[in-house]
């Protein structure tokens, strides 16, 4: 098992975390690992999130990454930040290139099997299918699934705790991402109890 494919099956919800406010950071990322959320995506969408990740790493347990890394400046700021792993939106040749010289855990974005393809080419198996509902949706990811057998995919957008399990039955995919685990100005009781419900969705 390689590394991005450890961080897809740390749990089966990967929250995507857009946080204004550093100094909340460490209580979100304690009621997110407490409730059985380990891997943790940090949207690079706030002035905050570099130091959001740093924060995040000093919770024990919790695997922190950055996303929207959309070129190789962000990636080298989300490293030097601290970041185990890089989600992307989409895939370009120079961001894919120096994500894997880096030897980061690395998921890229696709949405077409073009994508997919020049993912393969570089050697990636394992793919952020974004944005999921807008994309196709369902039927759109397994008509994608069937001619690519051994891609792994994260649905990523549109995707909520009531469609997150039908997500989750597809076999390619390991697991999903999704910001309703942490809606804007909840408690940490809150996000605790959201996270132990997103980690308790099965598999079928």
């Amino acid at each position: 098992m390689n590394g991005i494919e450890q961080v897809m099956k740390a749990a089966p919800v990967i929250p995507v975390l857009v946080i204004e406010d550093d100094g909340e950071a460490r209580e979100i990322a304690s009621a997110l690992v407490e409730g059985g959320l380990k891997a943790l995506e940090v949207t690079l969408r706030t002035e905050a999130a570099l130091a959001v990740i740093k924060r995040m790493n000093l919770v024990k347990g919790a695997i922190v990454g950055a996303g929207t890394v959309t070129n190789k400046k962000q990636l080298e700021e989300s490293l030097a930040a601290g970041a185990e792993f890089i989600v992307s939106p989409g895939l370009t040749e120079p961001l894919g290139q120096a994500a894997i010289r880096s030897g980061v855990p690395f998921l890229p974005g696709i949405a077409t099997a073009g994508d997919i393809m020049r993912g393969l080419d570089m050697g990636l198996e394992h793919f952020k299918f974004f944005p999921a509902t807008a994309a196709g949706g369902i039927p759109a990811l397994k008509a994608l699934a069937a001619p690519f057998h051994k891609v792994k995919f994260c649905p990523t957008g549109g995707i909520s705790a009531a469609s997150a399990a039908d997500w989750l039955a597809i076999p390619s995919v390991l697991c999903v991402g999704g910001s309703w685990v942490v809606p804007k100005g909840a408690s940490p009781e809150e996000i605790h109890r959201l996270a132990r419900e997103a980690s308790e969705l099965a598999k079928a």
